[in-house]
């Protein structure tokens, strides 16, 4: 059994102590917590936010509201490859029952 990685990562300012269990999860933690800090000083930025509840809330709204969008797109795909699945399906049949 591997030994927990503990690293710290900071997000809009403060320091947060996290454990890990691989290095890729430690890779995907430092990347998580950079793009929520590029998204704090894009808010900021831009919509003169200056209350990092705020700006926190609504990078959160962001990244679940990509998590939904990315889900819906998913279950779309997966619709539209059964679909394409099945008329082919149809027309295998097709030609093996002549």
């Amino acid at each position: 059994m591997t030994e927990a990685l503990k690293i710290k990562v900071t997000i809009a300012g403060r320091v947060y102590p996290i454990k890990v269990n691989s290095a890729h999860e430690e890779e995907g933690m430092r990347k998580a917590a950079k793009k929520i800090n590029d998204l704090v000083t894009k808010f900021e930025k831009n919509y003169s936010v200056s209350d990092k509840q705020d700006v926190l809330a609504m990078c959160a709204l962001q990244f679940a509201s990509l998590l939904e969008i990315n889900a819906i797109t998913k279950e779309v795909d997966l619709n539209e490859a059964a679909e394409k699945l099945n008329k082919l399906n149809a027309i295998i049949d097709e030609h093996l029952t002549k």
